[in-house]
Formats: structure tokens, sequence, C-alpha cells
């Protein structure tokens, strides 16, 4: 019986022993009250019992339980370590397999390697005997080449040699000329695109200016007016303009000759007033040119800040404002000077713009790039330094200054600007209709080009034909090959491109022929 239970029975037992103790010493009433107290202790004690057996059942009910817990937990971890015993006892035997297998394998591989080896030596052996045997036929093949050439093996090298060099001349002069047309092709791809948009995005008016001004009359009577008593009249009016008066058989029609469109003008305008107003003398004659002078010189200044307005450039000095008006009465090969600037400024600020460079700058000196070209005096400087020289005078941007100077290789381009001012202005002049060439040196450059290649050793005849665009040279078949051709081709390629100034492109053909020619009498 549990330990606890028992101190349960006897503390009630005592208690109640106890309390019928006290009540039979203080009441000792009745001998009633005895007998029933005794019975309560004997039920009391009963109950004791019974509660205590029952909570012994139970306590070794639990016990058993957890007995068979425990047990059935120590049979899974015995067979848990049983079965990882046989799984490393399996890998070891599969290990043990393995390793004998591969010692099996490692003995046949060296039997097999040593049979091999002997077999290698074998062929070695062979092989340096028949070698042996190819090196003596070989000296004795090689001295009877050499007794039925009569060259020996070093000379007959060394012009093998020279063949297959100049054969690698040729070939490396082709392959360079395609690596540099593939080259070219590539490297120019970005900056085609480039100009071609630029181009396209710019609308130019093409505009030809000649040396003279034909003034149109209403009769031919007005003609005995404009020159006056004696010719007192036309002496002064080109005495005050500068210009020369032309008054021949052409009916209806005095022709104005200079080569300074803005006398031109003057003088234009001023006939023009001379002859609505009717009083001609040579006092009215200076009174109208001197004010008609005035009035264009206005005129001038007004075509400069449009134009500076129209392009959107901002805070350009006044004087520069009125070299760009004057460039409106000026031409270059025939190309009007202010349309030129213009053209050019539009192209540079679209393609700085492409570049992701600044338009405005670009435009302003696109725009001011040929400013040397309408001096107010004579000077010895070239127009492009010339215009460098007045933009930094009138307080120009160094960069602008820079792109003046430079875009005609005058001056070192120290600005990215320079280049794309030079482009452009190559761009404007090179668009076709817009300039033109003067007979003198468009013959020059023919003559030029044909003595250039004159100069080449073999060259028999050359002639520029298609206007200078393609070359025709002829050489003598007996002084030149036809690999010689092909490099002779390349060659005045290269120094026509690094010598000569010439638009587009010029074709160069090499002719090698060979005549025989003999006569039956």
């Amino acid at each position: 019986m549990d330990q606890t239970v028992i101190s349960i029975i006897i503390g009630a037992f005592s208690l109640i022993t106890g309390g019928l103790a006290g009540k039979f010493l203080f009441s000792k009433n009745t001998k009633k009250q005895v007998e029933d107290a005794e019975h309560q202790s004997q039920t009391i004690l009963k109950e004791a019992e019974l509660r205590a057996e029952t909570i012994k059942k139970e306590k070794q009910l639990e016990a058993k339980e957890r007995f068979v817990q425990l047990k059935s937990e120590h049979d899974r971890e015995v067979m848990d370590r049983n079965r990882k015993l046989g799984e490393a006892e399996n890998r070891i035997k599969q290990k043990e397999i393995s390793v004998t297998q591969k010692e099996t394998g490692l003995d046949k591989q060296t039997k097999d390697n040593e049979v091999i080896k002997d077999n290698l030596n074998r062929q070695i052996e062979l092989v340096n005997l028949k070698r042996t045997e190819l090196e003596k036929n070989q000296e004795e093949h090689i001295r009877k080449l050499e007794k039925i050439a009569g060259l020996s093996a070093e000379d007959a090298k060394a012009q093998l040699i020279e063949g297959l060099k100049q054969e690698a001349h040729s070939q490396a002069l082709s392959l360079q000329q395609d690596i540099i047309e593939e080259a070219k092709l590539k490297a120019n791809k970005e900056a085609r695109k480039i100009v071609i948009q630029s181009i396209q995005r710019t609308a130019a008016e093409i505009t030809i200016e000649n040396t003279v001004t034909v003034f149109n009359l209403e009769t031919d009577e007005i003609k005995g007016q404009i020159i006056g008593r004696e010719g007192r009249n036309i002496r002064a009016i080109e005495a005050a303009t500068g210009v020369d008066l032309i008054v021949d058989d052409t009916p209806e029609a005095i022709i104005l000759s200079s080569f300074d469109p803005l006398r031109r003008e003057i003088a234009r305008l001023s006939l023009q007033r001379l002859v609505a107003d009717g009083r001609i003398h040579p006092a009215r004659i200076e009174e109208v040119v001197e004010k008609t002078r005035r009035q264009l010189e206005e005129q001038v200044m007004e075509i400069g800040e449009r134009t500076v307005i129209e392009m959107g450039i901002h805070g350009l000095h006044k004087e520069l404002v009125r070299i760009v008006g004057k460039m409106r009465f000026r031409s270059s090969y025939g190309q009007n000077l202010l349309m030129h600037s213009r053209e050019t400024a539009n192209l540079c600020g679209i393609m700085a713009a492409e570049l992701g460079m600044n338009p405005k700058l670009a435009k302003r000196a696109g725009l001011l790039h040929d400013i040397g070209k309408v001096p107010d005096e004579e000077t010895e400087l070239s127009h492009a330094l010339l215009g460098a020289k007045l933009a930094e005078k009138y307080g120009e941007n160094p960069a602008v200054v820079n792109a003046i100077g430079a875009h005609h290789d005058e001056m070192e381009m120290q600005y990215v600007i320079s280049p794309i001012i030079q482009a452009c202005d190559a761009i404007s002049g090179a668009r076709p209709g817009a300039r033109r060439e003067i007979m003198q040196q468009y013959l020059q450059r023919i003559k030029d080009l044909e003595n250039l290649a004159m100069a080449y050793q073999g060259v028999e005849k050359a002639y520029a034909i298609q206007a200078g665009r393609e070359l025709r040279v002829i050489v003598e078949a007996e002084k030149v090959t036809d690999g010689d051709s092909d490099k002779l081709s390349f060659e005045i390629a290269q120094k026509i491109q690094t010598e000569m100034t010439y638009p587009g492109q010029i074709k160069v053909t090499v002719i090698r022929e060979k005549r025989a020619v003999n006569v039956a009498r």
C-alpha cells in the first residue's frame, strides 16, 4: 500500500478516535453514542481500505503501462541501431569489392601498358631506320636535281623565296586595298548616317551670282539721258559708284559690271531712282548715290539682324551683325555667301545635336565662318585667319574663333566643333548646283592629274576622262607585269588622295596590253 494513503488513513483514524475519546470523556452520556462512534469508525476504516486498494491497483496499472512504453522505445532504438550497423557493413563490403576490382583493373592495365610500350619501342626503332633511309634518298635526290637544274639547293631556295615574296607582296597590296576600303566603310558608317540626316533635314536655295547686273529700261530713249551730254552723266555715275556701265546695242537694257556686288546694288538702286525721278545730272547723281549708300547700309544691318534672329543666335556684336548682312551681297564661286553661311550653320546645328554637343555654339560658328570674305579694307591675311581675328576682336567664344580659323586647316583644331564646321562647309560647297568651277582651274586640275600618273616608271600614256572623274593609265607591257599593274593602280590612287583636292571620287584604271604587229608585203 502506498505510504501516502496509509498516512491519510492513520491521520483520519487518529482524529476520529481522538474526537470520540474527547466526547466520551466530556460527555459520557450514553453507551449508544459510543457504539455509534465505533460503528462509524469501522465504516470509515473500510472505506479508507477500499480506496487505498483502488489507488494501489491504479498505480500498478500505470507502472505496467509505463514499463510497456519504455520497453517498446528500447526495442525501436535497438532496431534502428541494428539497421544502421547493417547499412554500414554493406557500404564497407561494397567498397572492398570496388577496391578489389580496381586493383584487378590496374594490374591488367599495367600489363597492357608494358605490352604497348614494347610495341612502341619497336615502332620507334623502325621509324628511325626509315628516317635514315629517307634522308639518304633525299640527299641523293637533291644531288640529282642540282645536277639536272644546274643550281644548288640554296640558289633554288633563294629564287623560290624571291618569287613567293613578290607574289605575297602583290597579294598584300590587294588585301591592303580591300582592308582599307572595308575599314573606311565601317569607320564612316555612322558619320555618313549623321551627315546624310543633316543634309536631308536642311533645305537651302541654290543661288548663283554673276559679276554683272542687267538694268532694264522702259525705252531706249532713257539711255541718252543716262549717258548725258558728252557722257558726263555716265562718268559721274561710274565715279560715284565704282561700277562700269556698259551701254551697247542690247535693247532696253544697260549692263552694270563690277566684281563687288554691293557696288552693283548701289548703282542699280541709284539708277532706278534717277530714272523714276527724271532729273539726271552730276549733282543729282552724287546726291542720289550717297542717299542710296546710306539706305543700303541700313538695309545691310536689317538683313544681318533678321538673319541672326531667324537663326536663333543671340548676343552677337553689332559689327558682326553688319558683316553678316554684307554677306548677302557677296558670292564665292558663284554661291551666295549669306545663303552658304546659313546653310552651313543649319548643318552644323543639326550635326552637333546628333553628336550630343552644343548646337547653338556650332550654329554660331557656322554662320560666322566666312566673315573674313567681306572685309572693310584689303588685307594680306586669308579669309579664315581674318575671320578668326575679327571674331576674337568682337569677343566671340574661343571655340568659335578656332573653328573659323581652322576650317581650311590654316590653324590647329583645338575644339571638337572645329572639324564639324569644316565638314559642313565642305558639304554646303560640294552640293550639286551650289558652286561653279573656273575653267582655268578645271583644266589645271586635269593636267595635274595626268602628270601625276606620268611620273611613274613604265607609264606610257595617261588620260583624264569623264570630267576628271576617271584616270586611264596605259603602261608598257615589257616593263610592267600584271602584278605590277595592281600595285601601280593602288599607288596612284593613294597619291591622288593625299596630294590633290577634287570633288567626288576619281577611278584609276591601269591598262596593260601586248600587241604584235606585222605587215605582209
